[in-house]
């Protein structure tokens, strides 16, 4: 319990030397050791994920990686290129989202692509911009870009891939 000392000078006051108060202090010297272990490995940097290990999540997620990685691909293209109609044709429809902070509807694409620079702002340009196939988060929601700016997911039994959420 040396390594422990001043957990136990800390729980000797309060918790009067006996059997049962000793394992009390054991055990709130290991969760307070836990709890900065956390605390250190929170703040460390996350491992880089490979194309391969995206790959392999998004076929566990879906079956299929490849519409995925084709998906991200051709929204990037389509971003950078201020394809309006291009990245419209890629949204799923209805569509809700924000605009000039108020929730809009979107019914169809030539009504995503008239309010085209107030959904896709230039904080969601970049987002996608910076966005690389090995660094996508996924879960059975879908696949998110940057920090939840955009989702986009498998749509109905056809295995179309679509945006499902842009968030500003």
């Amino acid at each position: 319990m040396a390594g422990f000392s001043i957990f136990r000078t800390a729980g000797a006051a309060r918790f009067p030397a006996s059997r049962a108060n000793v394992g009390r202090r054991r055990r709130y010297g290991a969760i307070a050791v836990l709890m900065a272990a956390c605390l250190v490995g929170a703040a460390a940097p996350a491992s880089a994920q490979t194309a391969a290990e995206m790959d392999g999540t998004l076929d566990t997620l879906f079956g299929s990686h490849q519409p995925y990685q084709d998906f991200l691909h051709a929204l990037k293209q389509a971003v950078a290129a201020d394809d309006r109609a291009g990245v419209a044709g890629m949204v799923d429809y209805p569509f809700k989202t924000r605009i000039d902070g108020k929730a809009a509807t979107i019914r169809d694409a030539a009504h995503f692509v008239a309010s085209y620079d107030k959904i896709v702002t230039a904080k969601i340009k970049q987002a996608v911009a910076a966005q690389s196939y090995p660094t996508l988060f996924a879960n059975w929601r879908g696949v998110m870009i940057g920090n939840g700016e955009i989702w986009f997911s498998g749509i109905g039994d056809e295995g179309r891939i679509a945006i499902i959420a842009i968030n500003h």
